[in-house]
This record gives C-alpha cells, sequence and structure tokens, in this order.
C-alpha cells in the first residue's frame, strides 16, 4: 500500500500511567483500535515521564541526548537532536502543547506550551477549548500539532499511593486487589475523557483531516513486584510494554503485534508527512514503522530500556542505575546497584516470575553484548 502524503493537522494524547491491559480490555479503547492502526506491543525507553518522552520526541534513547533521569530534563542536547517540534515548527505547523509539568518538554520550541493545575483541572473541558483554538490556525492556511497530556491517572498514583506508601510497604503490596480496584477506578476516568474527546472532534469535524496519536508513557505497578509501588524503579512489562493508535482516514485499520518502540514515533510522523531528516544533525535511533502500516516486512529492533532505582533513598539517582534490552522472545535486565542479572522467556513466562539467568548462557552473553554496546553509545 502506497500513502498518499498529506499534510494533516496532528493531535498527539499520551495517557500518562496507562496500562497496556487496562487498554486492551476496555470496550471503548478496543472498539476505536478497530478503526485505527494499533500496535500492542510498543515499549519505552523508560519507565517515567520525562525520559520517555524526551525518547519520543527526539527518537533518540535518553543516554545520548542526556535526558536519561529525572535531574536531567531539561539538559537536551537541542544542538545536536533535532526534536519533532523543531521539525513541525518549519513546515508550516502551529505546535501547542498541554502538560502538567514545565519540565517534561521544556526545551522542545512548541510555539504555545501550557501547564495545567492537575490536582484542579477539568481536562476534558480544557482540552476541548485547546482543540477549538487549534483550528483558527487551519482558517489561516496553518496545520498545527496539539499535545495533549491526560494526567489524572499519574495524580491519583501520586495521591493515593506515592504519598501514602513506600516501595516496600507491606500494607500496598500484600492488597493487590485493592491497588487493582483503586487503579480500575483511575482508567475509568481516562476512558470517559477519551469518549468525550472524540464526540467532539467530530462534531468539530477534525477527525477527517487529522492524524490522531494515542500512546501511555509508561504503566503502572499494582503490587506485581515488591520493591515497585508505582513505576521508575525497575523494567518489567508492566511498566514497560505499552500500546499505540495512529488513527486516519488515509490509513488501514489493523492490529500489529510486532514489538516497536517509543522511539520510532517521531520518525514515523515525519515519514507519514513527508518531511525528510535534517542530516546536520545527530542520526537518531528510531525508524519508520510506516513500512509496517503499510504491510510489509519489518526486522524487529530490539529495544533499549533503562531508570533509576530509587532503593532505600527518598529520591531516584542521577545515573540510572536498572538497565534492560528486549525482543519479543526474551528480556535481560541488568540491575547495576547489586550486579544482578535476570534473564526472562517472555513468550513462555509474560509475568517474568521466573529468572533463567545462568541457564541460557547463549542467549544471556548475546543480550548482555547488546546492552554494553546501547549503554556505551558512540
Amino acid at each position: 500500500m502506497v500513502f498518499k502524503i498529506l499534510k494533516k493537522n496532528i493531535i498527539f494524547i499520551f495517557f500518562d500511567g496507562a496500562r497496556l491491559e487496562q487498554i486492551k480490555n476496555s470496550e471503548f479503547f478496543s472498539s476505536f483500535a478497530k478503526e485505527s492502526v494499533f500496535f500492542n506491543q510498543m515499549i519505552t525507553s523508560a519507565p517515567y515521564t520525562t525520559a520517555a518522552l524526551h525518547a519520543m520526541f527526539s527518537g533518540c534513547y535518553g543516554n545520548k541526548t542526556e535526558t536519561n533521569s529525572y535531574w536531567k530534563s531539561l539538559n537536551f542536547k537541542k544542538e545536536k537532536f533535532k526534536s519533532l517540534i523543531s521539525y513541525l515548527n518549519e513546515n508550516n505547523y502551529h505546535t501547542c502543547g498541554d502538560v502538567h509539568s514545565k519540565l517534561i518538554l521544556a526545551k522542545h520550541d512548541f510555539n504555545e506550551f501550557h501547564i495545567h493545575d492537575e490536582l484542579n483541572v477539568n481536562l476534558i473541558e480544557h482540552h476541548c477549548n485547546l482543540i477549538k483554538n487549534m483550528k483558527n490556525y487551519n482558517k489561516n492556511g496553518k496545520n498545527f500539532f496539539l499535545f495533549l497530556d491526560y494526567s489524572k491517572i499519574h495524580t491519583g498514583i501520586m495521591q493515593e499511593v506515592l504519598k501514602k506508601y513506600d516501595n516496600f510497604s507491606d500494607e500496598y503490596f500484600k492488597n493487590k486487589d485493592k491497588n487493582e480496584s483503586r487503579y480500575n477506578a483511575l482508567f475509568d476516568g481516562a476512558e470517559q475523557y477519551f469518549k468525550e474527546i472524540i464526540k467532539f472532534l467530530k462534531d468539530e469535524n477534525l477527525l477527517d483531516n487529522s492524524l490522531l496519536i494515542l500512546t501511555s508513557d509508561h504503566g503502572i505497578s499494582i503490587g506485581e513486584k515488591f520493591g515497585e509501588r508505582a513505576y521508575g524503579a525497575f523494567c518489567y512489562d508492566y511498566t514497560v510494554k505499552l500500546f499505540a493508535y495512529f488513527h486516519s482516514n488515509n490509513l488501514p485499520t489493523k492490529e500489529i503485534s510486532s514489538q516497536v518502540r517509543h522511539i520510532d514515533l517521531m520518525p514515523t510522523i515525519l515519514d507519514y508527512l513527508g518531511i525528510d531528516f535534517d542530516t546536520s544533525y545527530e542520526k537518531i535511533d528510531g525508524h519508520s514503522l510506516l513500512p509496517i502500516i503499510s504491510g510489509d516486512t519489518l526486522k524487529e529492533e530490539i529495544a533499549y530500556i533503562e531508570t533509576a532505582n530509587p532503593l532505600n533513598e527518598k529520591g531516584p539517582p542521577k545515573e540510572p542505575n536498572t538497565k534492560a534490552v528486549r525482543t519479543s522472545k526474551w528480556k535481560l535486565i541488568l540491575n547495576e546497584y547489586n550486579n544482578s542479572v535476570e534473564l526472562y522467556d517472555l513468550e513462555n513466562d509474560p509475568d517474568e516470575n521466573n529468572n533463567l539467568a545462568n541457564q541460557n548462557l547463549d542467549v544471556e552473553t548475546e543480550l548482555l553484548k547488546k546492552l554494553q554496546e546501547f549503554n556505551h553509545p558512540s
């Protein structure tokens, strides 16, 4: 299939903390998946917001762009790595972002950059107003890029989990049913939000001339692994295996189960819009997914993930200390804080309960080699 290149509006919504399991079990999200290109194995580069979004917008891992910890969100090397926003600004797009913290994408040069009060904002009303305002740019001959942060899952977890428990609280880990019920209630709010946003986009006649992209930055623990009450400590699949939707009337409707990565989103958007890479900047890590969307076979690329496990400290360390590489078959995790290795057969052990380190040495050796290549980028 060959796509006609159209300079469409782009509406990009990320559901902070949305888990793949709930997305797949949601009747409304599942219905929308049947009208979209739905990736059900999208791997984040980091199980926390700041590093994950910088990788999404740059197409590069954080250890290259220097945005690989909570402390480095202002370190993005914009002189070496060209952000998606810069590309769009140069191609007659009006770019607007709305997020819950200025640190999330502070150095990506949006034309408009809004910070909402996550504790008090009505996100349905607020985002519908932003969408309506964007239509003025279409009237003046410009397309728009609108980036919307659905932050309410994050806010609920912050208030009800992060401020009440630590990563080793018996009360939290012994009440998985309660944790799951809490999370499901927060997810219900995300589902209702999305229903209202889709209705509004249809009422405003914006779906036909827009590309709508949905994803999450990371998942959330509901108590699967002792030592992580929410996210950002480990690299297990409940926080790193996510989803993405591409919805447009010039794209097919299909579900894609191949492993893909957050770093592939930026080059896919540029490819969809027919925007060439600027070769005066550093080469990116991601690859366009347009070939696999069009039906071609695409070689699976290994995914690299890293985070900074705080262990018993109140805040995370300034450098990542937990790193992983993942294929759709295997995952290897290196815990640098105690020099331990974990190896999981994801096909037969998707919940990552049976550590096969020192039992499959050929696989382990090869994945350790790959991890070291990512860990020391040239």
